[in-house]
């Protein structure tokens, strides 16, 4: 049984994009290991509060994910 784990900055990305990550990653482990494992893999996400992940020896906020990404799909 698969299990993904997903770590995320809270507050960056709305339910219907994490819904959307379930779904991706799910068809993306369908897709090596065959259909049959679709209703045994599991996807968690784990978000932790703005400022206790860091990169590079540094905290990275909600803000800081969103600038880094460049992406207007996330939350503002």
């Amino acid at each position: 049984m698969p299990l993904i784990h997903v770590t995320l900055i809270e507050n960056v990305f709305s339910q219907t994009q994490k819904q959307e990550m379930i779904q991706k990653l799910t068809d993306a482990m369908v897709s090596i290991e065959g259909e049959k494992l679709r209703s045994l893999t599991w996807v968690v996400i784990d978000e932790v509060k703005d400022g206790n992940l860091g990169i590079g020896g540094k905290p990275l906020s909600s803000g800081d994910a969103r600038e880094l990404s460049g992406s207007e799909r996330l939350r503002t």
